[in-house]
């Protein structure tokens, strides 16, 4: 009954707002890679430090103790890119040249004409506030879940992409860390890796054929154009009372995304979002999601094939592990956090063979993907996090059992492929994925064909 008092007692200036914060509700599961971390991990608008329900099952097994942790995460909470800053501001701008005698006929156009216009280009997709707490937080949990490889004296590796998001993302992991760790000056630096974290960049063969690539995006393009998109467009310019041939999906798409940026930098409910139905939602969603799939997810191979180089340097990493502990050495890197980005997250969870569903996402396909698996928002949030823990056995029955492997996705536990179990031995591990670790050679994958080809006909 407590609750119920305490609405009771609310301000009717807060009461004003609520009916804003549910439709909100609506909305913010749609919002695809611009979602807050809080949309995977709910329990943590209550109390940003809980381990939450599953933390019971991420308990370490039973007589093994870790003995390398391995975090892939992406930034936390930015700012709008300068190029989307651009679009709502030229869209801003079509509202204020309406004449305010309209305003009475088109109340949602006459608020957002009112709307501070508060994002400068300088903002250009930089960490907010929020990400430093996103990142803060994230260390403490980490190290609660993980008290022994987080305690006094252990080393800490911190490396990050060269972007500023990430670098104050990394110092933002390390703040919240605290003294605890017992660091030298010398350990706090972070790290500069963009050969791991932004592999991308450097795979000429993806830059070429998908990055610059126009006609790669044809899925993209043909859905923007499509029935679902256009009822939104149709939508949108009613209440907004423009002409259709004013908006596109891009204008459309930078609004609904103003929605998603005004929760997840300052936690309130825009009036943008108040264009915008859970069913809109939902195609606009869709339509983040075709684009991280063909140029970051399954659509073509050579967006995960790019990023063997980082799933290689990984158990490169564990294997050295593994030596030392069997040597009875000190591990010597039994923690590594790297800060990078979805694009960096994406295309590894893809070459693993995770979130891929029997049918490609297609532009005809949005009713049939209903309850897809790859839903980007879910998988790559702000502030998402790949976690590899490497566990020393006792009391074992086999050699083979004395190093195991957990893998968690923004700190729940993932089944692994090849047994449908949370936990792994190494040796099995490995040898799932063996032509990745053997085969897959960066040079060559990302080498440009020398032959004059087309580049859909090579993809």
């Amino acid at each position: 009954m407590a609750p119920r008092r305490a609405a009771a007692a609310l301000p009717s200036a807060v009461l004003l707002l609520l009916p804003l914060a549910v439709a909100n509700a609506g909305l913010s599961g749609y919002f695809g890679t611009k979602s807050r971390y809080e949309e995977v991990n709910p329990h943590l608008v209550r109390d940003p430090l809980s381990l939450g329900p599953a933390a019971a099952e991420s308990r370490l097994p039973a007589a093994c103790a870790p003995l390398q942790l391995r975090a892939l995460v992406r930034h936390g909470t930015r700012y709008p890119t300068a190029g989307q800053i651009r679009r709502l501001g030229d869209l801003h701008a079509r509202l204020l040249r309406r004449p305010a005698a309209a305003a009475a006929a088109c109340p949602a156009a006459a608020d957002l004409a009112a709307w501070p216009m508060w994002y400068e280009e300088s903002l250009d997709g930089r960490l907010a506030p929020q990400g430093r707490r996103d990142m803060e937080h994230l260390a403490r949990r980490l190290a609660a879940r993980f008290p022994a490889l987080f305690a006094a004296r252990r080393r800490l590796a911190l490396a990050s992409s060269s972007k500023h998001r990430c670098l104050q993302s990394g110092a933002a992991f390390r703040r919240g860390l605290g003294p605890s760790l017992g660091l030298g000056s010398d350990e706090v630096e972070v790290e500069v890796n963009d050969s791991l974290m932004r592999f991308f960049d450097h795979c000429a063969k993806f830059v070429a054929l998908v990055e610059e690539n126009d006609a790669a995006m044809c899925q993209v393009d043909a859905f923007k154009e499509g029935p679902e998109m256009r009822k939104v467009l149709e939508k949108v310019a009613s209440a907004l009372c423009l002409p259709v041939e004013e908006l596109n999906a891009d204008l459309v798409q930078v609004a609904f995304l103003t929605c998603s940026y005004e929760l997840a930098i300052k936690n309130v409910t825009s009036p943008w979002c108040s264009l915008f139905s859970e069913e809109d939602a939902k195609v606009l969603e869709y339509l983040n999601d075709l684009k991280q799939y063909w140029k970051r997810g399954y659509g073509y191979d050579i967006n995960s094939r790019s990023s063997c180089i980082l799933f290689q340097d990984i158990f490169q990493h564990l294997d050295r592990a593994v030596e030392e502990s069997k040597s009875s050495k000190p591990i010597s890197s039994p923690l590594i956090v790297q800060v990078g980005h979805a694009e960096t997250l994406q295309p590894l969870l893809a070459l693993m063979g995770f979130f891929k569903d029997d049918e490609p996402l297609r532009a005809n396909n949005y009713v049939r993907q209903t309850h897809r698996k790859f839903r980007s928002g879910r998988i790559v949030p702000y502030a998402a996090n790949l976690v590899f823990v490497l566990y020393h056995c006792d009391q074992v029955k086999t050699s083979k059992e004395e190093y195991q492997v957990q893998m968690l996705l923004n700190e729940k536990l993932m089944s692994f492929h090849h047994s449908n179990e949370t936990i792994s031995t190494y040796l099995d591990l490995k040898d799932y994925y063996k032509d990745i670790l053997e085969n897959c050679h960066f040079k060559e994958e990302c080498e440009l064909p020398k032959v004059n080809i087309t580049a859909i006909d090579e993809l």
